[in-house]
């Protein structure tokens, strides 16, 4: 396999180099992309094999706790049960940004993912990238973290090392600039109040 390296600029990201990537995903591709925090593999949420593929390039057996992008607020209704009043007034406020937020799922969850998953991570980057591929493809779109094999770095940021890296395993790599080293801030909504379950790039008192 050939992968593609495709340059995008965040704040005017080209609307046929989007679609195209857009097709790619329709067609079962796997991609690494930018977000607001680090950079991240994904595919189609509706595609079977490209997720089965994630999960081989990232070695994962078994069940995998995928979060989704969604282009906006609006897309999050269709995978997540009913949100509470206070839940979708924090989310409103915090996104887009580099939160990830944990939801009761809809029934559509389990069946994209052909797991029994109760819950699924919602994330709505602060970036125009995925947020504009998920907007052209119709759906959102598997994340999960491109990590690093270095000791002192935990993600990797620089586009062409990661081209490097992956070239041959996805279809494409989209060079956004470098990466944050940090990523989102995980919050459990799932509850009675929102939980903090992992400190990254977003604060969360500053919304609540």
């Amino acid at each position: 396999m050939d992968t593609q390296f495709i340059k995008l600029y965040e704040e005017n990201p080209d609307p046929q180099k989007i679609d195209a990537i857009a097709k790619t995903l329709r067609d079962g591709g796997v991609i690494i992309y930018p977000t607001d925090t680090v950079y991240g593999l994904g595919c189609s949420i509706i595609n079977g094999k490209a997720i089965d593929k994630i999960k081989r390039i990232k070695q994962i057996k078994g069940k995998a706790n995928f979060s989704f992008i969604c282009y906006d607020l609006s897309h999050i209704a269709e995978y997540a049960r009913s949100l509470p009043n206070p839940v979708f007034k924090l989310m409103k406020k915090a996104l887009p940004g580099p939160f990830t937020f944990i939801l009761n799922a809809s029934n559509k969850v389990p069946k994209l993912l052909n797991a029994s998953k109760k819950t699924v991570g919602i994330r709505v980057p602060n970036n125009n990238i995925p947020r504009d591929i998920v907007k052209s493809l119709g759906n959102p779109i598997i994340t999960t973290s491109i990590h690093d094999d270095d000791e002192v770095l935990e993600y990797s940021t620089d586009p062409e090392l990661i081209f490097e890296k992956y070239n041959g395993l996805v279809d494409i790599v989209i060079d956004g600039g470098y990466g944050e080293i940090t990523a989102s801030t995980v919050v459990d909504c799932t509850g009675d109040e929102p939980e903090l379950i992992r400190e990254g790039l977003g604060n969360l008192d500053d919304y609540l």
